[in-house]
């Protein structure tokens, strides 16, 4: 029986390892057919504190970030300038209620 179990066994093996199971294998395997990382399009970008005037030589990841922090900036000056005085007025009425 040991044996039986061994000769299937290694037919298994050798239906796995059988030229037509590799080729199908090659078929799912991931081609890098798009990986062209090497060759640049346009000019070369830089690091957005090599060349702070020119926004469009920066990295995407320098741009989306500078341009993030400068809405952020923005809309949070906005929003200070807008409601400064609200929130110091009803401290001093409190406090002169107590």
């Amino acid at each position: 029986m040991a044996s039986t179990l061994a000769t299937a066994a290694a037919r298994r093996l050798a239906a796995l390892s059988s030229p037509r199971m590799s080729g199908q294998v090659g078929n799912l395997s991931q081609r890098r057919g798009l990986a062209g990382a090497a060759e640049h399009h346009g000019s070369p970008k830089v690091n957005c504190w090599q060349d702070p005037m020119s926004p469009s030589k920066w990295k995407e990841e320098h741009f989306v970030i500078i341009s993030l922090s400068g809405w952020g900036l923005l809309i949070f000056g906005g929003y200070k300038f807008f409601t400064s005085g609200k929130g110091k007025k009803e401290e001093k009425l409190v406090k002169a209620s107590h």
